[in-house]
């Protein structure tokens, strides 16, 4: 009974949770709470624990339910209810898509949305760093020193330095700025 519990409460926040995870998490709240798998404080641990997560939140919310309710299968169970739509979704937009994007036209107004996204990905970034620098000058600091080292070590290294590395150092710097 669980099983099919997991499944069809899962399908649901599947197939309406629109707006990304965070457009989700009522409904995830829920269909969680409704069926009493968790307290409304736990559920609000693993938000936040699916959130610090690789992952899309969703997912890893539906994964750890399934798996607390009904073990590995569960687990399988919710995360294959859970992303089904969409993935059913996408195949039928990019069936009926197929030819369109080969259409001038239709390439033409994906051309320039590129700058636009650029723009917006990279106003959103200045936003981030310029409020949390003048909030937190520590926060400054480190950003100020991540851009040194990306921007510097392309001429010393004569290649990009790895975004991997760029997080292991701002974790680190983190450690020692903000003390363990």
């Amino acid at each position: 009974m669980i099983y099919l519990d997991l499944l069809f409460g899962f399908l649901r926040v599947g197939c309406f949770a629109f707006g990304g995870a965070y457009g989700a998490i009522p409904l995830i709240r829920d269909v969680v709470l409704s069926y009493g798998w968790m307290t409304d404080e736990a559920l609000t641990y693993m938000i936040a624990i699916s959130e610090s997560t690789p992952g899309p939140i969703m997912v890893n919310l539906a994964t750890y339910v399934g798996s607390s309710q009904g073990g590995l299968l569960g687990a399988i169970i919710a995360t294959l209810a859970v992303v089904l739509p969409s993935f059913i979704i996408i195949l039928l937009v990019m069936a009926c898509l197929k030819n369109a994007l080969k259409n001038k036209y239709i390439q033409a107004v994906l051309r320039g949305l590129k700058p636009c996204i650029i723009g917006i990905i990279f106003a959103t970034g200045v936003f981030m760093t310029v409020n949390h620098a003048i909030a937190d000058t520590r926060a400054g600091i480190i950003a100020i020193v991540l851009a040194a080292i990306m921007f510097g070590s392309k001429p010393v290294l004569k290649k990009k330095i790895s975004p991997i590395l760029l997080i292991l150092l701002s974790a680190c710097m983190g450690m020692v700025v903000y003390g363990v």
